[in-house]
């Protein structure tokens, strides 16, 4: 108590207690507010971290979002690329097509033309000489035939009585008889295109064109070397196949064609390719051989892959005209062929041959080539063969 009363004067007992009293609950209060102002720093502080770590959420998620655009755009700007490419080839090959046909066409349809001059009205003696004209331009004595038998019942009926009508009348019929294109079979992982033709056809050239077209069309392409008997034949084809960016699996030359497409399915397989493409052999002066070469290699390929989707192209020369058809009918002894490429349609007056082949042999041409370019290959489509014949 001495020591109270030296602190607050000279005060009764009473009001010293009250004193002391009135000075704890102060002490409380500024303990109270010390603390609320510690939770309120703690609070800022939470909500500072918070902030942080939303903000460091919102960078990442951008981060996230930055690296899945990337890989698409890129994609997509590849998509683009190939889209134009694509088209620009198109653009460029009907220019290609109309000036590769002109030979054909200046050939058979000038000189219908002036045929037709000559001529008052439609009768047995204009059928008789486009008959003669139709031949000579390669379109084959059945496939002619066919197209005059059309004419004449037109004739008829009253469907044909001008002159003038028969250019029209000869564009519809030959288009019927070509018929629709239809496009390679390819719908299994791998499928399997076996290309067949004589030396000289131009099977290496065709194998880097198809390889090329395919891989635009966004499938994966491996090109197996198995024509092992012609000394320059297995550099010549990995040079195209360089072209169209496409891998190839060879082996020595001299080496057992089937063991290299043996290889080449193992190679196609590990690479999860889409199509693989084989080159064989182009000989036909010993049948027996060239029959049992293809057949082994036709046994690895029902071995290896027994329900792969199958191609069998059949590589031929515009040029040899009639010739063509007489080599189509050799090698369908030895193989099933499946369609047609014709090659060198730019540098002959015998564009006929496209009609003959359909009519004679019942084979469709899949492929048409009026170049020696990696772009100068396309499906064959009828109608625009037929409009640049006619245009």
């Amino acid at each position: 108590m001495a020591f109270l009363s030296k602190l607050f004067g000279k005060k009764d007992k009473e009001e010293i207690i009250e004193d002391v009293e009135e000075i704890e609950e102060i002490e409380e209060d500024i303990e109270d507010v010390e603390d609320i102002e510690d939770i309120d720093e703690d609070f800022e502080d939470i909500e500072d971290v918070e902030d942080i770590e939303d903000v460091e959420d919102i960078e990442n998620i951008e981060d996230i979002e930055d690296v899945e655009e990337e890989p698409e755009e890129e994609a997509v700007e590849e998509a683009v690329e190939e889209e134009e490419e694509i088209e620009a080839t198109k653009q460029s090959f009907w220019q290609k097509l109309k000036s590769g046909l002109s030979k054909t066409k200046n050939a058979l349809f000038g000189q219908v033309d002036e045929l037709l001059k000559s001529f008052v009205k439609v009768d047995e003696d204009l059928l008789e000489e486009l008959e003669e004209l139709l031949i000579m331009a390669d379109l084959g004595v059945g496939a002619t035939e066919e197209i005059i038998d059309e004419l004449r019942d037109r004739v008829k009926d009253g469907r044909l009585k001008e002159k003038e009508q028969v250019m029209d009348a000869l564009k519809e019929i030959i288009e019927g008889m070509i018929g629709e294109h239809k496009p390679l079979k390819l719908d299994t992982t791998p499928s399997v295109i076996l290309v067949i033709g004589v030396n000289g056809a131009g099977k290496t050239t065709s194998i880097g064109k198809i390889s090329k077209r395919l891989r635009l069309s966004g499938k994966k392409v491996v090109v197996a070397a198995a024509d092992t008997f012609r000394a320059a034949a297995i550099e010549q084809l990995e040079v195209w196949c360089e072209r169209a960016k496409v891998d190839m699996v060879r082996q020595n030359e001299g080496s057992d064609p089937a063991a290299v497409v043996f290889d080449a399915i193992s190679y196609a397989k590990k690479k999860n390719a889409d199509v693989l493409i084989v080159d064989t052999a182009g000989r036909l002066q010993n049948k027996t051989n060239l029959m049992n070469e293809l057949a082994k290699i036709n046994r690895v390929i029902d071995r290896e892959l027994p329900c792969a989707d199958r191609e069998n192209l059949l590589v031929l020369d515009a040029t040899t005209g009639q010739n063509a058809i007489i080599q189509a009918k050799e090698f369908s002894k030895a193989a099933n062929i499946t369609g047609i490429t014709l090659n060198k349609l730019d540098g002959t007056a015998k564009g006929g041959i496209v009609i003959s082949i359909k009519r004679e042999l019942g084979i469709p041409v899949k492929f048409i080539g009026v170049g020696e370019k990696i772009d100068d290959m396309r499906e064959f489509d009828a109608h625009d063969f037929i409009e640049a014949l006619f245009d």
